[in-house]
């Protein structure tokens, strides 16, 4: 009788076994970078928008830092420092201003949704006014003389609305601490700023090749048009906004300024805020301020109207749909300064996004050229 077969041993050839080596190896770096990518955005993540913020304005106003660097004879610490004081005196300033009136609206406002505690004065006469005048006016004489009972029917829409505002608050004060991190940021920037552009350019091209210098030039049209042309003008109209209503005795001028703020940004624009606070400033105030608040409310109210078209002429077209889905997806994930940096970043990536999609069928007209197409002969 035969013996059974003994069992065969499969033997590893040397190429297949440096090739499982070689990719185990693989796998393991693979690993360590991603653990190690993951540490660092985990570190930096608490600072992550103040970033981003911070790179922005250092791209908006590198031209007139430029200027400050030939001013004081191309020493980039001292234009850096300088830039850094002139920013923080020139938009910190008046927001620090307007914070106080800010929480202290949103707390009154607050509590007044809350237990029904608001006074409000009896209306005026509102009747001129089309279609809905004297609805307005009817249930505002009713809540000033009964506000529990009129607003009874819209209590928890008003304790959102008041919880809401209270949380706007909070926000911006941490707002203002980031926008704080993030000037300092871009002063750092832009005392690096030869560095950073060529480190930019390159990785760039190790991503895009040869046209990484003009995704690079795109991007920077791109950040600067909405920074000077949207974010500028919203901002700029929101600090107007709170120093005339503050100016006026108007309460709360703080958290209508921010209201502005986010009202301007998502292209809305600051006349909502503006026309009530008129209203209220004729009726409370006396002739002259309401007269002077009014002109001062058109002008503000108009500023954009002048403003974006020079801001914007420059740079690119900003689809208005973009900016708004940019501008509320920032507020909601990152607060006030997420406003601006959303906006900022979904437009560059939907700019991105077309110039290369142009490139494409640039490429594809290109490689389909109707004179290289031999006629069939006829018969």
């Amino acid at each position: 009788m035969s013996e059974p077969n003994e069992p065969m041993i499969e033997q590893r050839s040397p190429g297949k076994s440096e090739a499982v080596d070689r990719a185990v190896e693989i796998a393991i770096r693979l690993g360590l970078l991603a653990l190690m990518l993951t540490l660092c955005f985990l570190i930096v993540r608490p600072f992550l928008v103040a970033i981003v913020w911070g790179g922005i304005i250092a791209v908006a106003v590198h031209p007139g830092y430029r200027q400050l660097l030939r001013a004081v004879a191309g020493r980039r610490a001292l234009a850096s420092v300088l830039f850094a004081l002139l920013a923080l005196v020139v938009l910190i300033g008046p927001i620090v201003m307007l914070s106080g009136t800010l929480v202290q609206g949103a707390q009154s406002l607050n509590r007044g949704f809350a237990d029904g505690g608001l006074d409000l004065p009896p209306p005026p006469d509102l009747s001129f006014i089309p279609l809905i005048g004297q609805s307005v006016q009817d249930f505002w004489q009713k809540a000033s003389s009964n506000l529990e009972g009129a607003l009874r029917t819209i209590e928890p829409q008003l304790r959102q609305v008041g919880e809401w505002t209270l949380s706007l608050a909070k926000n911006a004060g941490l707002g203002i601490l980031n926008f704080g991190l993030a000037i300092v940021i871009a002063a750092v920037l832009l005392a690096k700023s030869a560095a950073g552009g060529r480190a930019s350019r390159a990785l760039a091209e190790r991503l895009a090749g040869a046209r990484g210098r003009q995704f690079v030039e795109l991007a920077e049209a791109v950040v600067r048009a909405v920074s000077r042309g949207i974010l500028g003008v919203a901002m700029l109209q929101a600090l107007l906004t709170g120093l005339g209503m503050l100016a006026a005795g108007v309460p709360a001028a703080g958290l209508w300024a921010l209201i502005a703020l986010l009202l301007s940004t998502i292209q809305i624009g600051v006349f909502p805020v503006l026309l009530p606070a008129a209203v209220y400033v004729f009726y409370a105030g006396d002739t002259l301020t309401a007269v002077l608040f009014l002109i001062w409310a058109i002008l503000v109210g108009s500023l954009d109207n002048v403003l974006k078209p020079i801001l914007l002429g420059r740079g690119v077209a900003v689809p208005t749909a973009v900016i708004f889905v940019g501008a509320i997806g920032g507020f909601i994930g990152a607060g006030i300064i997420g406003l601006f940096v959303g906006a900022v970043i979904l437009v560059l990536g939907y700019e991105l996004f077309m110039a290369w999609l142009r490139e494409g069928h640039a490429a594809d007209e290109a490689g389909s050229d109707p004179q290289s197409e031999t006629e069939a002969p006829p018969r």
